[in-house]
């Protein structure tokens, strides 16, 4: 039987050649909540399944992502082949090993951990940020209990002061392992946390003080030179030894290369862990993190298992147990690969996108900029006048483009400031930052010509404000204020979970 195409290039006509095969052979839908009572041919379960694939979105152009969507050939080859290798298994895999140890300790030192030549640094390889972030909470509210047992104090009510701009990892982890988390509220103009109100939130049962490196919001980095100051001052006032703990998850691979007179690290003596993300600017394809103590002090002994059964004596201090070789190996791939100048070099690229993107979005005069020059390479942006329209529609309409851009609302105390947010990364370079406003602007164009979603919700608004008090009239700012609460509401408080 001969299977005749209209698709002219090669690749084109295999795949189409596969559609029909596998259309032809399996006659019956794919059940999907149940493993199907026979077998298919292999091709016919990849072209299925690469079928339906085809309708995700592009991830080179999801712009919502800190996460690497690209890396050479070469390091795709090395993860290929160590996807069958288990990191759990040290004895049997300790060249694994050793280069999990040597990120660890690369990245100790780019974060200037206090330690000798002839020392080790303290760390481990984890999976995304949130994992990281869990493990050194743990360490935290370890500590904490230990002293306050000792002191014979009570130890039931520890707390993490944070800013409300925190990710969603954070509230994980206090939810999941009984810790309140205190939030520094937000204000318009001012994105992320204060620290002098961070400082005043601190009590005797705050195990740390988490601050940000690159805000998820906005990438702005949080002041944490200020807030060791200040908690140094509180500390020797009441007698506590509260550390900090720094969210670097975005950032962390930033700093040491664009700003690296800013102190924000180990530099700072009440910074005790620090987290990063690898498969953001570190990188690598998701999912790797990466947590580092101040010094083995800072990791309480009683954390670390030892386990023997797969060989000899291994210390483990994970939450997940099994976890992939390959993120790893593609981390010292690009430590190695690209050094100091690489990562450098590629970060001042970021940047420089990010500053022909920012001229061309202030170029419409249609957006308030709302991030700050100084952090992650992204643009936060707001309307200028969104009683017509709002980002929430822009989003909608870029994605025809093909675009993934996020829109949202600001954390509490500025949940009526709603963005639009362009995460810029190695591989969106300078042409499509000018395609991307090109798009923008013909989005743009395209919404005046249609008639306002916000009419009959602002209609609605009036006709309540009127019940209350006839004499109530409310200003443009209050009612584009409602209008954003209501945009809220649609997306029902949608958390920013990307690590």
């Amino acid at each position: 039987m001969v299977i005749t195409s209209t698709a002219t290039h090669p690749d084109e006509q295999a795949q189409s050649i596969f559609s029909t095969f596998a259309s032809r052979y399996v006659r019956e839908p794919i059940p999907r909540f149940k493993i199907p009572e026979k077998s298919i041919p292999k091709d016919a379960a990849y072209q299925i399944i690469n079928d339906e694939l085809m309708l995700d979105g592009t991830p080179r152009l999801n712009l919502a992502s800190f996460v690497t969507t690209w890396m050479e050939p070469e390091c795709d080859k090395l993860i290929m082949a160590s996807l069958n290798k288990n990191y759990v298994d040290m004895d049997e895999y300790p060249v694994t090993t050793e280069l999990q140890n040597r990120c660890v300790n690369i990245i100790a030192n780019l974060f200037h951990a206090p330690i000798n030549e002839d020392e080790t640094a303290v760390g481990v390889g984890t999976v995304g940020s949130s994992e990281a972030i869990m493990l050194a909470g743990l360490a935290f509210k370890r500590k904490w209990k230990t002293k306050r047992k000792a002191e014979g104090k009570p130890y039931d009510k520890p707390n993490i002061v944070t800013g409300a701009n925190v990710q969603v990892c954070w509230e994980k982890f206090a939810r999941y392992f009984e810790v309140e988390l205190k939030e520094v509220k937000l204000s318009e103009g001012y994105y992320v946390m204060d620290p002098v109100k961070a400082v005043e939130m601190v009590d005797e049962n705050t195990i740390c003080v988490a601050a940000i490196l690159g805000s998820t919001m906005t990438g702005e980095f949080e002041d944490v030179k200020l807030l060791n100051e200040l908690l140094t001052e509180k500390n020797k006032e009441t007698g506590w030894d509260t550390p900090i703990h720094v969210d670097a998850a975005s950032g962390g691979f930033i700093a040491p290369f664009l700003y690296p007179d800013l102190e924000w690290d180990f530099r700072l003596p009440l910074v005790k862990s620090i987290n990063v993300s690898g498969h953001k600017y570190g990188l690598v394809y998701p999912g790797v993190g990466w947590v580092v103590w101040r010094s083995k002090d800072d990791l309480p002994d009683e954390l670390v298992f030892h386990i023997n059964y797969l060989g000899s004596d291994q210390p483990t201090f994970t939450l997940n147990f099994s976890k992939g070789s390959s993120q790893i190996i593609a981390q010292y791939y690009q430590l190695i690969r690209l050094g100091f100048e690489g990562y450098k070099n590629i970060m001042e690229n970021c940047l420089e996108n990010t500053r022909v993107l920012k001229e061309g979005i202030e170029r419409t005069g249609l957006f308030n900029i709302i991030s700050k020059d100084i952090g992650v390479p992204l643009l936060a942006f707001s309307l200028k006048d969104s009683s017509q329209h709002s980002v929430f529609e822009i989003s909608d309409q870029l994605r025809k483009f093909g675009w993934i851009v996020p829109a949202y609302t600001m954390p509490p105390n500025a949940q009526h400031i709603a963005v639009l947010r362009v995460v810029v990364r190695e591989d969106f370079s300078c042409g499509l930052a000018q395609r991307l406003v090109s798009d923008i602007e013909k989005v743009m164009t395209l919404l005046d010509t249609l008639p306002s979603i916000f009419s009959t919700k602002t209609a609605h608004v009036t006709a309540i404000t009127n019940e209350i008090s006839e004499k109530v009239k409310k200003s443009a700012m209050e009612t584009q204020r409602e209008i954003i609460l209501y945009w809220k509401r649609l997306v029902d408080g949608k958390k920013l979970g990307a690590c």
